[in-house]
């Protein structure tokens, strides 16, 4: 009865540690898998270098890293199998370039460790524009294991050549060193051969030692012969050489042409895969951004809005063009317009409107400033309401001027603020900006912000990124927006 209550009263007293050691343990491997987790995400994330150890020398290994300096950086088709999944799907992204550093260290074994590390980048297509820009995504590997691939294989020819060139020059020095044994003593054939004399020296043919070898044998071709002093050639007999040479002049001429035959042929399919790929990956309908900064609206007007800027080199599908505009593919679904002139046209198409190229007159021949005065602000624009401002009164030379048009008047506008801005600068402090008034049938008038010209003349602003910032009244009066004259350039 006794040992049963002892039972009892250690089991019961056991029972809670076990509960508690079993808690203890849940909680170590929760806390296992999500350190593993973490572990993990971060290894991917940061994907550091890869490397590779090397036989050849730093110096070697550099070298050949010098061939292979244009596969270390460019554009990528697509992201899919290079980079890493990150906050954002991968068709999200376009324009995908890579950048490879390459890092080589020398080791005690007289090897050298190569370690490549890759940055990507690729242009970042949101639904909200602001968000859209170039982003920094991780390689996954792909990019480095190639380049070190490559790096292997080009080493492994190097040396091939190098033993290829050891072993041959060594198959003459062991030539050079039979002859000469076989000139000190006495050739195979049983007749004395004297070794040759330096090649300043010319030895006189004895009448007495040509008598006394009429009756030798000529020896074979396949013995060592001595060297002659002069011409370096063997002795063998005319009708030898004579025969020798035709052979040697017939197989050149048989290599030559079989050599060139392969070279024409493989020189031909390059030029053929090369314009392939050049088709492939540079469309002919693309046009590029000339300068960071320049605005992509959403309609062909000085008064749409913004979608976003551009930055230089950017490039994008053409889809239409006129006088002014030109219509383009942003992703998908997405369209935009950028001002022509902003734009490296496709080949073939002028980046200045033809219009423009006309014999037509300048745009400062066609208006005069009238007036100018300090006043406050005339109109209802939120960033220049009730401030002082400088008011220039433009009136038309010839009333009947046909070719004073909207961008006649944009023209004489950007020539006047660019005349001006040394005494527009001079007076910042108590200008908020300056407002041109057309005084005609068909005027207007056009305001901007003294930052806004502070910009444009200091380069960060284009011509299309200064007029988007301006103020017109009435709008219609600037619209160069007509699509008169336009070219299909695409499919829309």
């Amino acid at each position: 009865m006794t040992r049963g209550k002892t039972e009892a009263a250690a089991f019961w007293f056991t029972r809670p540690l076990v509960h508690a050691a079993r808690s203890a343990f849940l909680v170590a491997a929760a806390v296992a898998a999500v350190l593993l987790t973490t572990l993990v995400r971060t290894g991917i994330a940061q994907a550091g270098p890869y490397e590779r150890t090397f036989h050849q020398p730093k110096s070697a290994v550099e070298k050949a890293l010098k061939d292979l300096q244009p596969a270390m950086g460019g554009r990528l088709p697509v992201l899919d199998g290079f980079a890493l999944t990150g906050d954002h799907p991968l068709n999200r992204y376009q324009r995908a370039y890579y950048q490879s550093a390459v890092q080589v260290s020398s080791i005690a074994s007289g090897g050298s460790v190569v370690r490549v590390s890759t940055k990507v980048t690729a242009w970042y297509a949101d639904s909200t524009p602001s968000r859209s820009g170039y982003q920094l995504l991780t390689s996954n590997g792909r990019i480095e294991s190639d380049l070190l691939d490559q790096l292997s294989d080009l080493l492994a020819t190097s040396a091939g050549a190098t033993n290829s060139g050891a072993t041959n020059a060594g198959a003459k020095n062991s030539g050079a060193t039979n002859s000469g044994g076989s000139s000190s003593g006495r050739s195979r054939e049983g007749f004395a051969v004297s070794a040759p004399p330096a090649a300043s020296t010319k030895r006189p043919a004895t009448p007495e030692k040509g008598v006394a070898n009429l009756g030798v044998a000529e020896p074979a071709i396949s013995a060592p012969m001595p060297q002659l002093p002069e011409t370096g050639r063997t002795l063998s007999s005319p009708s030898e050489q004579g025969l020798s040479s035709q052979q040697l002049a017939e197989t050149k001429n048989s290599q030559s042409k079989a050599a060139d035959q392969p070279a024409a042929s493989l020189q031909a399919e390059a030029a053929s895969l090369e314009e392939v790929l050049k088709n492939q990956t540079h469309p002919k309908n693309l046009v590029a951004i000339k300068k960071t900064g320049t605005p992509v609206v959403a309609s062909p007007s000085l008064e749409a809005k913004t979608l976003f800027l551009a930055t230089a080199h950017d490039e994008f599908e053409m889809l239409d063009f006129n006088e002014n505009w030109v219509h383009v593919r942003i992703s998908g679904l997405s369209r935009g317009w950028i001002w022509r002139t902003s734009l490296e046209m496709p080949e073939g198409i002028s980046d200045v409107p033809l219009a423009s190229t006309k014999a037509a007159p300048v745009a400062v021949d066609l208006f005069l400033v009238s007036r100018e005065e300090t006043a406050p602000f005339p109109g209802d624009w939120d960033p220049l309401r009730g401030k002082n401002v400088k008011i220039i009164s433009v009136q038309k030379i010839q009333e009947n001027e046909e070719n004073s048009g909207a961008q006649a008047k944009l023209e004489f506008a950007r020539s006047l603020l660019d005349k001006d801005y040394a005494e527009l600068a001079a007076k910042s402090q108590e200008l908020a900006g300056v407002v041109l008034m057309f005084d005609s049938v068909d005027g207007g008038m056009i305001a901007i912000t003294m930052p806004t010209i502070q910009q444009w003349k200091a380069g960060k602003l284009t011509d299309a990124a200064l007029w988007h910032r301006c103020y017109f009244d009435p709008p219609e009066t600037f619209s160069v927006s007509s699509l008169a004259g336009s070219s299909p350039a695409g499919t829309h």
